[in-house]
């Protein structure tokens, strides 16, 4: 399948909507170039053979293509040969947690699982398939995956709530052998991982050096949290909407209590603004304003990322007052933290090799491979590429598939 912007103004029938129009029938709002991208959709099923005659249809279709499936039936690994699977990913949601908008249900969230596959195609040359699921339940969305896992080479999981999206991914990789990724949690953290360490290395730092505030403990922050422990962090405390997550609170969930033992050595409790005193970095995912004195607060050369869509936790003009380095979630501010930087690389490196699974080393390596694209251009304004930087992509990739092989997950 290939995956593409529709242009509003193709159809000649005018259907895709014409000035003065939003594209929502019967109004009479002003013309919205939203609404008019995407009537229709914004992807189509594109063939990649020619079907002109009688000889191309008995090639591609009946009698041709029953010697390629009796073929695979024999030999089931050829699948990837002969057809698509092995460069195609299922963008799977239950529409519980779509960007800023929270639980809108299936239907409502298309629109995003479409972006989604666009960027897939444009940015990693992955072809994805949304699937919009009508079940909220756990054991039900890991079944349906499962039934429809042989069709893809992999599954993203995207806008599902936490903390079931841990589970559901969880169960998930045990059921497959082909990588299930949920980008919310693990390209945000390998983009912040990406950016982080190119902030460190303007600051004259390590990541050892470094103490971090994560405020947040849902999909993204959690995650983050743990990646950049892994990636050798200092230490690193996550605050939820009642302050710190620490070990001395009994009101945790149990993803939150594995995240107690896992962070917050230094042992602080209160709240997010006392945390984030003497903090070298701040990591926003969680919406809400962070008090301009408790951002004043930080250490010396300290790092603001305030992710929050469409209104950082701190507004970049308050962020530079205080911080070396200041990146957002938005592209009309320097130093984006953009997931797109990260899956389609990841994924595209993952199906190359046909690994059987994503690995912390794949991920780290990919956020090692984004961090060099900056190289010697390196500054405050620029510790990590633009999404429509040609060297991202095949950068990510090449590392994602050297480390599957690395790591024994590679299957060619």
């Amino acid at each position: 399948m290939a995956a593409e912007i529709v242009n509003p103004r193709s159809d000649s029938s005018g259907s895709r909507g014409a000035s003065g129009t939003t594209g929502h029938e019967g109004t009479d709002e002003p013309f919205d170039p939203a609404f008019a991208l995407h009537r229709g959709g914004k992807m189509a099923v594109q063939a990649t053979v020619p079907v002109r005659d009688k000889d191309d249809l008995s090639l591609a279709y009946t009698p041709g293509v029953a010697k390629v499936c009796s073929a695979i039936a024999e030999q089931p690994e050829l699948v990837h040969d002969y057809t698509w699977k092995s460069n195609v990913v299922a963008v799977v949601t239950d529409g519980t947690a779509v960007l800023g908008l929270g639980d809108i249900g299936p239907e409502a969230s298309l629109p995003v699982m479409e972006g989604k596959a666009i960027l897939f195609k444009q940015f990693g040359g992955v072809d994805a398939v949304p699937i919009a699921l009508a079940t909220t339940d756990v054991d039900e969305i890991i079944d349906t995956v499962v039934r429809l896992a042989p069709s893809f080479g992999g599954v993203n999981l995207e806008d599902i709530s936490a903390p079931r999206c841990f589970e559901i991914e969880r169960r998930l990789q045990e059921r497959l052998d082909i990588p299930v990724f949920h980008d919310d949690q693990h390209g945000t953290a390998v983009v912040t991982l990406a950016a982080l360490r190119n902030a460190a290395r303007l600051t004259g730092r390590t990541l050892g050096d470094l103490r971090a505030v994560i405020s947040g403990a849902g999909a993204a922050g959690v995650a983050i949290a743990k990646f950049l422990l892994e990636a050798g962090l200092g230490d690193v405390a996550v605050a939820d909407r009642k302050g710190v997550v620490s070990r001395d609170r009994d009101d945790l969930t149990p993803v939150k209590r594995e995240l107690a033992e896992l962070t917050n050595k230094a042992g602080l409790s209160g709240s997010l603004e006392s945390a984030l005193a003497g903090a070298d970095v701040f990591i926003g995912v969680s919406g809400g304003t962070v008090p301009e004195p408790a951002v004043a607060s930080m250490a010396p050369n300290s790092f603001v990322f305030a992710m929050a869509n469409p209104n950082p936790e701190v507004h970049p003009d308050i962020a530079h007052k205080y911080a070396a380095v200041v990146a957002t979630g938005r592209s009309d501010y320097p130093n984006q933290i953009n997931n797109v930087l990260a899956f389609p690389g990841i994924f595209a490196g993952a199906l190359q090799v046909r690994a059987s699974r994503i690995t912390e080393g794949m991920k780290i390596a990919a956020a090692d491979a984004l961090a060099d694209v900056v190289g010697d251009a390196l500054s405050a304004d620029y510790v990590i590429p633009s999404p429509f930087d040609e060297r991202v992509a095949p950068a990510v990739t090449a590392a994602v598939a050297a480390a599957a092989r690395a790591e024994g997950v590679a299957r060619r």
